[in-house]
């Protein structure tokens, strides 16, 4: 299993919003309330940019959620199994990765707020990202959904598009 180039990593992929409320819908909901305490993006250190093939941190006063998307369909949501203070090895692929946390500002910004809502959005426009999901956190002075940008992750801030149905994260 491919590990993000994160030693030890074992993402657990699941497929549509039914099946991510299933297994993460409480414990997600359970963040409500806490606050952003730091937001970490793999960052390609050559190209000077966002690696959005790896996992986005989000960690609220502790617990760590570790977001990843993949293929055109799946999303994996781990809790505090990365270290974000361990090198990132990308396959031995030459890649010299490292965890950022003050990028992009819009997230950054976000920093130091109370959760206010977690939301879960399936696409239902008529096309190959149909039924895929993204991952909304709501904050009061802003909101951050990451996506499947199709075979990678997808950062959106304010209102998601349209073509996304809205569920809270519990139900």
């Amino acid at each position: 299993m491919f590990d993000f180039g994160i030693s030890g990593y074992r993402p657990v992929w699941l497929d549509g919003r039914v099946a991510v409320t299933a297994a993460h819908g409480q414990r997600l909901a359970m963040l409500e309330g806490r606050r952003l305490t730091r937001a970490l993006l793999m960052w390609d250190l050559d190209e000077d940019e966002w690696f959005s093939d790896g996992l986005i941190l989000l960690d609220f006063e502790g617990e760590q959620v570790e977001i990843v998307h993949h293929k055109l369909d799946e999303i994996s949501i781990t809790r505090n199994t990365v270290d974000p203070a361990q090198p990132l090895d990308w396959a031995g692929q030459g890649f010299r990765l490292a965890w950022r946390e003050d990028v992009p500002g819009e997230l950054a910004a976000l920093r130091g707020q109370r959760l206010r809502g977690v939301e879960l959005f399936e696409w239902t426009g008529e096309d190959m990202a149909q039924g895929t999901v993204a991952l909304g956190f709501v904050f009061l002075n802003g909101r951050v959904a990451i996506y499947n940008a199709l075979d990678e992750n997808g950062i959106q801030f304010g209102l998601p598009d349209h073509q996304y149905t809205r569920h809270i994260s519990g139900s």
